[in-house]
């Protein structure tokens, strides 16, 4: 028989969200699975278990017991943030990301910690969908070079790199120019990521079963600056204008930056690789929004079609381990965009 590796995700650093990784590791080790973890967070966890076994997952390196092409699921203890980290530590395998809840929203966490013990026990016989999310691939280009490049699942955001003075800014749709403003920055989303910066700057909530991309300004200085919400086959395009000599900084779901000089162009489109979220309890997106959200909806009198809600979810056969992410979007980007960006 194969042996199966579950990843164990969670800020060690938070007595609760150290808890609750020492609770799953000791529920997989009692199921005869040796528990996989990231190795900045090995000793915690090894402390804390009392030396229970545990496995690293490798890196880019290959410094580490298990690939990241070999892990079945990851269970990630935390909010958002910690689900993005952990997108970001499988990046170019097929694992689906099982969020637990222990922050504040939650929005991409399926359970919350008082279920934590189910949870585990269907991570365990497999009973779960899995849902596809798009995300981007975003590149950083001066001179029609490609100095730069990585991916995003929620937002890749252009911003100001200083306080007091705002960007002159130049965006684009399939390579034609749109318009052009001053502005804080400009958030470019996909549709999980309509529930995030996206939504705070003013942007449509976009259903995640809807294959869009987004583009939201920042505060602009502009009659015509409304949200924008374009096909998935789009390119979007923002460049830095050299006429203040104002720099910017480029946000990736709040987790990777790059400096922006005077003249850079960013370009995101649709990357090849998604990250696969599993779902223990599909259902409508509104009704996660409502619960999420905590949504005024007493008085409703309308009927519900309960029989068949359209849920997005879908059952995704593992895939074998291929090339990174990272390389699939280099290669998908290349030809795609061509010289329209």
């Amino acid at each position: 028989m194969t042996e199966r590796h579950i990843l164990v995700v969670a800020h060690t650093g938070r007595d609760e969200s150290l808890e609750a990784a020492v609770t799953v590791c000791r529920l997989l080790g009692d199921a005869g699975l040796t528990p996989v973890v990231a190795a900045d967070s090995v000793d915690d966890l090894r402390e804390a278990t009392g030396g229970a076994e545990l496995r690293v997952l490798a890196d880019a390196e290959d410094h580490g017991d298990v690939a990241v092409g070999d892990v079945e699921l990851v269970i990630v203890l935390g909010g958002d943030g910690t689900i993005l980290r952990a997108a970001e530590l499988v990046r170019g395998g097929s694992a689906p990301l099982l969020g637990v809840n222990l922050g504040h929203v939650g929005f991409l966490a399926e359970s919350e910690r008082d279920s934590l013990t189910e949870a585990v026990a269907r991570v365990l016989s497999r009973d779960y969908l899995v849902e596809e999310r798009m995300t981007l691939s975003v590149r950083v280009k001066v001179d029609g070079e490609v100095i730069w490049q990585t991916w995003a699942l929620n937002e890749a955001t252009v911003e100001k790199a200083s306080r007091e003075r705002m960007l002159d800014l130049a965006v684009a749709v399939d390579g034609r120019p749109l318009t052009s403003f001053g502005a804080d920055g400009v958030v470019m989303a996909t549709p999980t990521g309509s529930t995030a910066y996206a939504f705070s700057a003013g942007g449509p909530v976009v259903w995640p079963s809807l294959d869009a991309l987004l583009m939201v300004p920042l505060s602009a200085h502009a009659l015509f600056a409304r949200p924008l919400v374009v096909g998935p086959n789009s390119s979007l395009a923002v460049d830095v204008l050299d006429r203040t000599g104002a720099t910017g900084v480029l946000w990736c779901d709040g987790r990777r930056a790059f400096d922006l000089p005077a003249g850079a162009r960013v370009v995101a489109r649709r990357s090849s690789t998604p990250v696969r979220l599993a779902r223990l309890h599909p259902g409508p997106f509104t009704d996660r929004l409502v619960h999420k959200f905590a949504l005024p909806v007493h008085g409703w009198r309308g009927g519900a079609d309960a029989e068949n809600p359209a849920t997005g979810a879908i059952t995704v056969p593992r895939a074998s381990a291929g090339a990174s992410g990272a390389d699939a979007d280099a290669a998908a980007g290349e030809g795609a965009e061509g010289d329209a960006s």
